[in-house]
C-alpha cells in the first residue's frame, strides 16, 4: 500500500528534442511554446497569447472547430470543417404561430484567411494530418505562420512583443478591421496580465505578465456600422431585421413593441444558445411565425448581429414577463458539441455585448441577473415540459463571468448556511449521455453542471421534478435533462451536512452533492433568504408575478394565476437575487404602438428554487442575511 501510495506521487519526466533537459510530462506543452518562439523568432509571449485566445491552450484531441480548426493554435483546415450532428433548430419557446422557415438575407458570413492549417503544414514540411494531431507541430505551425506574417508585412522578427501587432491581428482571419483590432487587444491583454491554466489534457501552462508592453497598433478603420445598431464601439456588429407585421388569419409577429426601459425595467440578460448553424437561425429570426431574440453572436469569430431593438420585447426565453424585462442573446452553437462550437472568440465577444449591455441597463452581472435560457422559470405548469435546456451543462460560467469582470468566488466561510455552486470546469467531468446518440456515454468533458441526490450516497437516486416527469419517472444523466441539476455561479440555501456531503434546499426537498474539503465544488456564499412566515406550513411558487387584480383597468382582464406544481414549506430557506412586481401587457391584437402595461404594487421575490428561478409573494415569507467569516489565508 505504502509503494503504491509513493508511486502515485511520482511525475513522470519526458526529454525534450535536443536530449538536454527533462521536462515533467505535465509541463510539455509549455515547453514546446518556449522551443517553437526560439525556432522562429517570435516572442513567447505573443506565441502564448495568440494560442490563449484561439483555443485556451486546449488542445480538443480529434475534435475540429466549427471552421475546421485544430490544436491549442487553432489551424484551420477548412477541407475539415464539420457538420453538425444535430443541423435541426429545435422547436423554439413562442407566443406565435407554429414554427417555419423560409430563406432571408443574412450579414456577411465571414470568409477571411484564418490561421491555414495546410499552408502552416508547407512552412514545416510536414503532413496536414501532423498538425492536426501532434500538439507540438500544431505550436511550431502556429509560430511558422506569425513569422511569414510579419516577413510579409516587412517587418523584423523583433524580440520586442509591441512589435508585432499588425501580425497578431491578421492571425485569425477576421473580415473586418474593428475584429481583427478587437482580437490583438484581447491577445495583449493577456500578455499584459499573463495568465495560468491547466489545460484539456493536464498540461500545466504559464504565461507570466508583462505588464508594460503596449503595441505599435494601426488604427482599424472598420466599416461603418448601421445607425440602429446598440453595439459596443470595439465589436464588429450588424443588423439584420426581425420582422413586427400582421399576419393573415389574425395574430403578429415575431416580437412586441414596447418603450423599455421607460414602460418596463430590463432585469434580465438571457444566454442561449441556437441548436442550429447560424444561417438556419438568420432565416428563422426573419420569419414573422417564428421566435426572435435581440441578437445572435457567430461561433467563428464572434461577429454580432442585432435583429431587434433593445426597446422592444423580443420573443426568446418561452415566459412573457421575462421577455418583457430581458435581453435575448444567441449563440451559435450546439450543447453536445460545445469544443466544436464554444469559441474563445465569441465567449468574449458576448462578455463585451453582456457588460456594455448591463452597464447601461443597471443589470447587476450575477446569476440570478445573466442567466441561461435553461434558468428561465416556467411561468405555468403546462409549459413545465417544454421549457429549454441550452446552453447546457458544457457552457464556462466560471470563465464567461471572469470575462464580464465580475468573477465567481467565495463571498463567505465554509460554515455559511448558503453556498455558490462552483465547479473546477476543468477538471470537474461529471458523466453524461446523449451526446452523440441516446443513452450512449458522452466523452469526459469540463462541465459546469453538478447533480443532486436523494441521499448523501453515490448511489442514491438522483432528484426527481416531478413537473418535467409528471409520471413518476426517474431524473437521468442525459445531457438535456435537468432535472437533478445545479450550475456554475447559482447559490442556495444550506439544509444539512455529512461529512463530505452538502444537501441544500432545492424543489421543496434536500438536494446531496459531494463536496470534499480538498475538491468543492461549492464555496461559502454571503447571500439573503427566504423563508414562509412563522405559522405557515407551506407557500406557493410561481413562475411569473402577476400584477393583482386591482391594478387591471377596466376592459382588461386579468390574467389567471397559475402556481406551479411545488411548494416551499416551513423551515427550508431559498436564495432571493431582488424584489420584483407583475406587469402585464394585453398583445391579443396587432398595433403600430406598444400597448398599456399593467403595473402591480404586490412585491415579489425572485428565488433559485432549483435550476431555474422562481417567484414567492413577499407577504408570504420573512427574510435573513446568512453568510460565515471568511477564512484567514
Amino acid at each position: 500500500m505504502c509503494a503504491t501510495a509513493s508511486a502515485a506521487l511520482v511525475v513522470p519526466f519526458l526529454v525534450d528534442r535536443s536530449g538536454d533537459t527533462a521536462v515533467p510530462a505535465d509541463r510539455l506543452l509549455q515547453e514546446e511554446y518556449r522551443a517553437a518562439a526560439e525556432e522562429f523568432h517570435v516572442p513567447r509571449s505573443v506565441l502564448m497569447g495568440v494560442s490563449y485566445l484561439q483555443s485556451r491552450w486546449d488542445s480538443h484531441p480529434g475534435v475540429p472547430s466549427v471552421v475546421g480548426g485544430y490544436g491549442p493554435m487553432h489551424l484551420v483546415d477548412t477541407r475539415e470543417a464539420p457538420q453538425p450532428r444535430h443541423g435541426q433548430a429545435r422547436p423554439r419557446a413562442t407566443t406565435a404561430g407554429p414554427p417555419a422557415a423560409r430563406p432571408g438575407k443574412s450579414p456577411d458570413s465571414g470568409t477571411g484567411q484564418p490561421a491555414d492549417l495546410r499552408r502552416a503544414a508547407r512552412l514545416l514540411e510536414l503532413p496536414d494530418r501532423q498538425l492536426r494531431s501532434d500538439d507540438a507541430a500544431n505550436v511550431r505551425g502556429g509560430a511558422a505562420l506569425l513569422a511569414a506574417t510579419q516577413a510579409e508585412l516587412g517587418k523584423p522578427l523583433s524580440a520586442d512583443p509591441a512589435d508585432w501587432w499588425d501580425a497578431v491581428a491578421r492571425f485569425p482571419g477576421s473580415n473586418d478591421a474593428v475584429s481583427a483590432a478587437a482580437y490583438a487587444n484581447d491577445v495583449y491583454d493577456v500578455i499584459r496580465r499573463g495568465a495560468r491554466r491547466t489545460t484539456d489534457e493536464g498540461q500545466e501552462v504559464v504565461l507570466a505578465a508583462t505588464p508594460g508592453v503596449r503595441p505599435h497598433r494601426a488604427v482599424p478603420q472598420g466599416a461603418q456600422r448601421p445607425k440602429n445598431v446598440e453595439c459596443p464601439p470595439e465589436l464588429s456588429c450588424s443588423w439584420l431585421g426581425a420582422p413586427y407585421v400582421e399576419m393573415d388569419g389574425g395574430g403578429y409577429g415575431n416580437h412586441d413593441l414596447a418603450d423599455r426601459p421607460k414602460d418596463q425595467r430590463i432585469d434580465y440578460i438571457v444566454i442561449h444558445d441556437t441548436e442550429a448553424p447560424l444561417s438556419s437561425m438568420f432565416m428563422t429570426v426573419q420569419d414573422p411565425e417564428e421566435a426572435s431574440w435581440h441578437y445572435s453572436v457567430r461561433s467563428s469569430d464572434g461577429h454580432v448581429t442585432q435583429h431587434v431593438p433593445i426597446k422592444d420585447a423580443s420573443w426568446h426565453s418561452g415566459n412573457q414577463f421575462v421577455n418583457a424585462h430581458s435581453i435575448g442573446i444567441e449563440h451559435e452553437g450546439f450543447l453536445r458539441q460545445p469544443d466544436a462550437w464554444y469559441t474563445e472568440q465569441m465567449y468574449r465577444s458576448s462578455a463585451r455585448l453582456v457588460k456594455y449591455l448591463a452597464k447601461k441597463y443597471k443589470v447587476p452581472l450575477d446569476r440570478q441577473h445573466v442567466f441561461g435560457h435553461d434558468n428561465v422559470p416556467s411561468p405555468t405548469e403546462d409549459t413545465i415540459p417544454d421549457m429549454h435546456d441550452d446552453p447546457g451543462p458544457f457552457w464556462d460560467w466560471r470563465h464567461y463571468y471572469d470575462l464580464l469582470g465580475a468573477p465567481l468566488r467565495e463571498t463567505a466561510g465554509p460554515d455559511s448556511d448558503a453556498v455558490m455552486i462552483l465547479p473546477d470546469y476543468v477538471h470537474y467531468k461529471p458523466e453524461f449521455t446523449g451526446c452523440v446518440k441516446g443513452g450512449v456515454r458522452c466523452a469526459p468533458h469540463g462541465s459546469s453542471a453538478v447533480r443532486l441526490r436523494t441521499r448523501p450516497d453515490d448511489g442514491a437516486p438522483l432528484i426527481q421534478d416531478p413537473g418535467r416527469r409528471p409520471d413518476g419517472d426517474d431524473s437521468t444523466e442525459d445531457v438535456d435533462d435537468l432535472g437533478s441539476r445545479v450550475s456554475a455561479g447559482q447559490t442556495f440555501a444550506v439544509a444539512e451536512r455529512r461529512g463530505d456531503w452538502t444537501a441544500i434546499w432545492f424543489q421543496g426537498h434536500k438536494g446531496w452533492f459531494r463536496n470534499p474539503k480538498d475538491h468543492p465544488v461549492a464555496v461559502g456564499a454571503r447571500a439573503s433568504v427566504v423563508t414562509p412566515k412563522q405559522g405557515v406550513d407551506e407557500i406557493p411558487v410561481f413562475g411569473r408575478p402577476l400584477p393583482e387584480k386591482e391594478a387591471y383597468p377596466e376592459g382588461v382582464a386579468p390574467e389567471t394565476e397559475s402556481p406551479l406544481p411545488y411548494t416551499l414549506h416551513a423551515g427550508q430557506e431559498y436564495v432571493t437575487g431582488a424584489r420584483a412586481y407583475g406587469t402585464y401587457v394585453d398583445r391579443s391584437t396587432f398595433a403600430q404602438s406598444p400597448a398599456p402595461v399593467v403595473h402591480g404594487r404586490e412585491p415579489y421575490y425572485e428565488i433559485q428554487f432549483d435550476h431555474r428561478l422562481a417567484f414567492v409573494r413577499a407577504s408570504d415569507v420573512d427574510v435573513r442575511t446568512v453568510d460565515a467569516p471568511m477564512p484567514k489565508r
